[in-house]
């Protein structure tokens, strides 16, 4: 809509402008400075400008009225124009909101957690972005590739074959273990080590030079895990990259930085110059034993990232990746990329409450909450529409028992109790949808309008919080939206009323909002409640 009566303005007073929307709508829908910017070049008052310009829409069927205030343009739509909208909407519901191919290409990591263990709640927040932001940024025509990037080298997978065959020894065994500082927990390696033992005998497990092996093996394990419990949150990936198979590319990628004098050796290490694009100091990228670091993972991948040319790519890292970002970025110069086409979300940590109480920690995982978990206790809507209340480089706080109530407290109820107040009073009013798509807003009342207008902003609203990353535009337009119609509900008669099928195809835009707002988030709108 916002788009629509932008681009009307601007070919009628044939110059470029800001179109803002008013936060009082009696003022009108929309309004534009334009009169201030033209006011040098025109050697005239904003005042007079804006009267001059106003005047130029008195013939146009979009607007109702559109006057001069104070130096600022206000448009008022008309009655017209808003139910052409709404029939466009509703004659094609399953393309609202849609846009046409923007032809960019965008690669869109997140999650990318250590294949170690189950995700934990804390992953859980950065998979729902993720996922959120790629449904929305493909609604308006964006071609995103989603991708999780396996972390598979390294210390951690030593660590993990280890895990193992500890907790083989300990719970299959009975034998007392003596664990090192470091090393993985939870029921989840005990399963783990009964499916090595049955695949390659119990006496593996005591076998040092098969850790490797069996870490792998292992690791494959946890993949279906995470897999699963982010199926279950209806999060899929179109790629899985193992940072182990990159490490291949490694001496193409160090020809590339030496061949750009980004590489030097100091103590038999290799570091790379990245104090030369903005980092604290020169970061190492193969040790002194001659295994390359994990720095030197990333930038093999960035590196795979770039060769296969998008046009953005967009990762979403935990927040204590954040002295992270530099170097990687320089990393990308050096490498002969563009580093600004790559965006980096941060996702804070997560706090659980249950009855005001810190939530118990999972005994499956050890000493995490596991996202698991609250999926089962509160499932995926409410798992995933709680997590984009806030933008995500904000911390979230949130209890549990709050999602189970039956009120405004509970947002994911509040809006699926609109959405299925609606279905009723057209099953009160033996109704379809057909029967009242030809109806007419001539006689309409203002608080219609206003209902129709706040719910044919889904589109600009999408916009913005794809344009921001900022997907918790979309939670609060939805609340706002579901406020408005229990208000239009209990402040006026529908069923039996001499308005009620126009009423209702108010309602019926209302309703296609909420359920298409929902979708791009992952979350089905309840019909019934």
């Amino acid at each position: 809509m916002q788009n629509l009566v932008k681009k009307n303005i601007e070919d009628i007073l044939e110059t470029s402008l800001v179109l803002e929307k008013p936060k009082d709508i009696s003022l009108g829908h929309y309004a534009t400075p334009v009169a201030f910017s033209l006011a040098k070049e025109l050697r005239k008052s904003p005042m007079i400008i804006a009267e001059e310009l106003a005047a130029k829409f008195k013939d146009s069927d979009m607007f109702e009225k559109v006057e001069a205030v104070k130096g600022f343009i206000n448009f008022k739509l008309s009655n017209s124009f808003l139910e052409s909208l709404v029939n466009d909407a509703l004659s094609s519901s399953s393309n609202y909101c849609k846009e046409e191919d923007k032809n960019k290409k965008i690669l869109l990591e997140y999650v990318s957690a250590n294949p170690t263990g189950p995700l934990h709640i804390g992953h859980a927040r950065g998979a729902i972005q993720g996922d959120a932001i790629a449904r929305v940024g493909r609604h308006l025509g964006f071609d995103i590739t989603t991708e999780y990037y396996i972390n598979d080298a390294g210390s951690q997978m030593d660590m993990l074959g280890l895990s193992v065959c500890l907790a083989a020894k300990e719970f299959i065994f009975n034998e007392d273990v003596v664990y090192p500082e470091s090393y993985y927990r939870g029921d989840y390696l005990i399963d783990i080590a009964k499916t090595v033992i049955e695949k390659f005998g119990k006496d593996v497990i005591y076998d040092q030079s098969k850790h490797k092996e069996i870490a792998f093996f292992a690791k494959d394990l946890v993949m279906d895990i995470i897999v699963k419990d982010l199926g279950d949150l209806k999060i899929t990936f179109d790629n899985f990259v193992s940072e182990n198979s990159l490490y291949s590319s490694w001496d193409e990628t160090r020809s590339v930085l030496e061949k750009n004098d980004s590489l030097y050796t100091k103590d038999d290490k290799v570091w790379i110059r990245s104090t030369q694009i903005g980092d604290d100091v020169d970061r190492v990228v193969v040790r002194d034993n001659g295994i390359p670091t994990y720095l030197a993972g990333d930038i093999i991948y960035h590196k795979n990232k770039y060769d296969r040319a998008f046009d953005e790519y967009i990762n979403i890292w935990g927040a204590d990746h954040h002295g992270y970002i530099t170097r990687v970025k320089a990393a990308i110069e050096f490498l002969g990329n563009d580093s600004s086409k790559l965006e980096i979300l941060l996702s804070q940590m997560v706090s659980l409450l249950k009855g005001g109480e810190p939530y118990k920690m999972s005994k499956r995982a050890g000493n995490v909450i596991l996202m698991s978990d609250i999926t089962e206790e509160i499932g995926s809507d409410a798992l995933r529409f709680v997590f984009l209340t806030k933008k995500s480089d904000t911390h979230l706080e949130f209890d549990l028992d709050r999602l189970t109530n039956q009120d405004s407290s509970n947002p994911i109820f509040y809006i699926n109790y609109a959405h299925a107040r609606i279905n009723q009073v057209f099953k009160k009013a033996e109704l379809s949808f057909d029967d009242i798509k030809n109806e007419k807003f001539d006689t309409l009342n203002q608080d219609g309008l206003n209902l129709i207008y706040e719910s044919l902003l889904l589109g600009s609203i999408l916009n913005e919080a794809f344009a921001k990353r900022d997907m918790q535009k979309i939670t609060d337009y939805l609340y706002s939206l579901a406020s408005s119609i229990h208000r239009f509900y209990n402040e006026h008669k529908i069923v039996g009323s001499d308005e009620q099928n126009m009423y209702l195809k108010v309602l019926s835009i209302s309703s296609l909002s909420i359920r298409t707002g929902l979708d791009l988030l992952g979350i089905k709108a309840k019909e019934v409640m």
